[in-house]
């Protein structure tokens, strides 16, 4: 048996790490140095941990509400930006009516998107080789830093044109920290839940998301009571960023006291984070890119968007629509873990089957209907029954992406295929929403979103049974059970 020391937030350190480690690792030496006796793992000669001894359920929700605790803050600090927009936009980008001035601060938010896949890339490595906890302790303090640049910023008249610039450094920090929480966050809740309860458990990284996006809407909706429409244009759509860099200091105390899952065997093997290795599950990562399209597009037209869509083009009030969306966001969240219990009785693929199927047939009929309806209660049921379909994936994608690799390159997996898609359709919903519109064919861009979901369908078709062949449960013969390969006959069917 030998001893292996591990630094003041219980980790493992690597010094042999390989790529664009070298950065990485100097940050988490310098965040984290390295304090013997504070925590000592018992290995063996083999550098295999010493099995430790069965977590109690206890254990287990206590360590997965410190991972959501974080994904709920995270998100709202990431949402905030969405939903405040419209009242800061001006200040930012004063030349132009307000379609363009939205236009150009969607296209801000969408810039965020696009530093997801290096905050995967870069983050998704700290959590295979350094553990999952040290990942997720550095992206919270990301997104505080995001979130107190945007609270404190001169605006447009202040500092010229340096105010939209520096807009977009502190949208550029939070999209890399919202690339690092995803993947990191459902690796960490699939490990730590146990078999037949996965998509349960799962189910709360989508609740804690939704209930940030909620907390975003809960808060322009109290300060739009609160203050005049002059106040809060000039400095009130400050305070809901202020509360979030605030609440993300809270959160770091939170996750130092969460249990590691990641094992010191498989942190220090050679292939842990490596995109080498990543690439040697080539479906897994289609297939993840494929299903994150689609329901990433589908997800932010119904919430950050369906925002902006009910003012702009449906022409309700303001205070209105926040009530519509405070409501069936509450009624959505309310949801989660039911369809994830759903989804642990019939399947990750049936579950996400039956969302493709519903969501390619209803997603324009819902958006046109809307866009002719008048009465506050008619909107809201248009708007439930779409994020009602969206509950059929919300509960099981981290569990599903998770499943697909090994845990040497998991949160890697995870995190770099779900931000690539990200990137390219949740994060542009917005901006091609507005452009089209802006060019006199909102419409469409109902068909666009209509495309993508189609595409996740297929995927979840080809996708295997992930109950025998998932690395969590299963063989961890992924690879050679899609649909058409050797032997997928045998467990494609849920």
């Amino acid at each position: 048996m030998i001893k292996q020391a591990v630094c003041a937030s219980g980790f493992c350190l690597r010094t042999d790490c390989c790529w664009a480690g070298g950065l990485a690792r100097k940050c988490v030496n310098r965040l984290f140095p390295l304090v013997e006796i504070e925590m000592i793992i018992i290995s063996n000669a083999d550098n295999s941990a010493v099995k430790c001894p069965p977590l109690t359920n206890k254990t287990r929700v206590r360590a997965i509400l410190g991972a959501c605790s974080g994904n709920l803050v995270e998100w709202y600090d990431f949402f905030i930006y969405a939903y405040t927009s419209i009242y800061f936009a001006s200040l930012f980008f004063p030349a132009g009516d307000q379609n363009s001035q939205l236009l150009a601060t969607a296209g801000i938010f969408a810039v965020g998107f696009f530093m997801r896949p290096l905050g995967g890339w870069i983050f998704g490595y700290i959590a295979d080789t350094r553990g999952r906890k040290i990942s997720m302790i550095i992206s919270i303090f990301m997104m505080c830093g995001g979130s107190l640049m945007i609270a404190i910023m001169p605006t447009y008249e202040s500092i010229g044109v340096a105010a939209p610039i520096l807009l977009v450094i502190a949208r550029l920090m939070q999209g890399l920290s919202v690339g690092a929480e995803y993947g990191t966050g459902a690796t960490y809740i699939s490990e730590m839940s146990t078999a037949g309860r996965r998509s349960f458990f799962g189910s709360f990284q989508y609740t804690t998301i939704i209930a940030g996006q909620l907390l975003a809407l809960l808060t322009v909706a109290v300060l739009q009571h609160v203050l005049l429409p002059e106040d809060l244009k000039a400095w009130g759509w400050r305070i809901p960023f202020l509360i979030g860099a605030i609440s993300a200091i809270v959160v770091v105390f939170l996750r130092r006291s969460m249990t590691e899952t990641a094992s010191v065997k498989e942190m220090k093997s050679k292939e842990a984070g490596s995109i080498r290795a990543l690439l040697k599950h080539k479906r897994a990562v289609i297939l993840t890119v494929a299903i994150t399209m689609g329901c990433s597009l589908y997800y932010y037209t119904f919430t950050s968007y369906m925002q902006k869509y009910l003012v702009l083009s449906v022409g309700m009030d303001a205070g209105t629509v926040s009530f519509i969306m405070t409501s069936a966001l509450v009624c959505f969240m309310i949801c989660q873990p039911f369809f994830g219990m759903l989804a642990d009785r019939i399947g990750v693929k049936k579950s996400m089957m039956i969302f493709g199927g519903f969501a390619t047939l209803l997603v324009v009929p819902i958006l046109t209907t809307l866009k002719t309806v008048s009465s506050p209660y008619a909107a809201f049921a248009l708007v439930m029954s779409g994020l009602l379909v969206a509950a059929f994936y919300t509960p099981v994608t981290g569990v599903l992406k998770a499943d697909l690799y090994p845990a040497s390159v998991r949160a890697l997996g995870v995190g770099l295929p779900y931000a690539i898609g990200n990137a390219l359709c949740g994060g542009t919903a917005e901006y091609v929403a507005l452009m089209l519109k802006s060019m006199g064919i909102e419409s469409y861009f109902f068909y666009y979103v209509a495309a993508l979901v189609c595409v996740t369908f297929i995927a979840s078709l080809l996708m295997p049974d992930l109950r025998k062949h998932g690395y969590l449960d299963g063989t961890g013969s992924v690879e050679e059970n899609f649909s058409g390969s050797s032997g997928y006959s045998r467990g494609a069917h849920s």
